[in-house]
């Protein structure tokens, strides 16, 4: 860790990121249905968005990269839900409210996510794909493969018996008295 790291103060957790862009762009939704200006959604959401991804733990990085859509949309639904429960006919404005309000809130969304994927490029996300990659890699389980050679029945293949084990149950523990 550089002298950087250590000095620069708060850091988040990748649930305390996700959970930072969520109630802001929350209030920012009730905000906007309260006030009627409708650029607070997606301004508090991309505020939100690049406080998370300054503030987030690196190895957290690639969590949070994926993460803003699915925030933007969870709020939207949100919002248009308590808003359509006070109109005549609720899942019609539900249905209308979210087209609409995912309609304006698309250049919010795409700037939001691409302003995060930014910050997080320059803070390693590279080196979180490189390090996925090696776990993957290395917890890739071995697959026993049929030892080549004649298998003793004169057609060439090998007979490769089952795991010892396989077919048989495994019992955990111990019976119960009177079991």
């Amino acid at each position: 860790m550089s002298e950087l790291d250590r000095a620069s103060g708060i850091r988040l957790t990748v649930r305390g990121a996700l959970a930072f862009v969520l109630a802001s762009t929350l209030v920012g939704g009730v905000l906007q249905a309260l006030t009627g200006v409708a650029a607070l959604t997606g301004a508090t959401f991309v505020a939100g968005c690049v406080a998370a991804a300054s503030l987030v733990n690196r190895r957290d990085l690639l969590s949070l990269v994926v993460s803003p859509p699915l925030l933007f949309f969870v709020t939207t639904a949100f919002v248009e839900a308590i808003r359509s429960l006070f109109a005549s006919t609720p899942v019609q404005a539900f249905g209308l409210g979210m087209y609409t309000a995912l309609s304006q809130g698309a250049p919010w969304l795409f700037g939001g996510s691409f302003l995060v994927l930014v910050i997080a490029w320059r803070r390693g996300l590279t080196r979180c794909v490189r390090e996925l990659r090696e776990e993957l890699r290395a917890s890739k389980a071995s697959v026993p493969r049929p030892r080549s050679g004649d298998g003793g029945d004169g057609d060439g293949r090998a007979f490769a018996p089952e795991p010892e084990g396989y077919f048989e149950p495994r019992v955990y523990g111990t019976p119960r008295e009177g079991q």
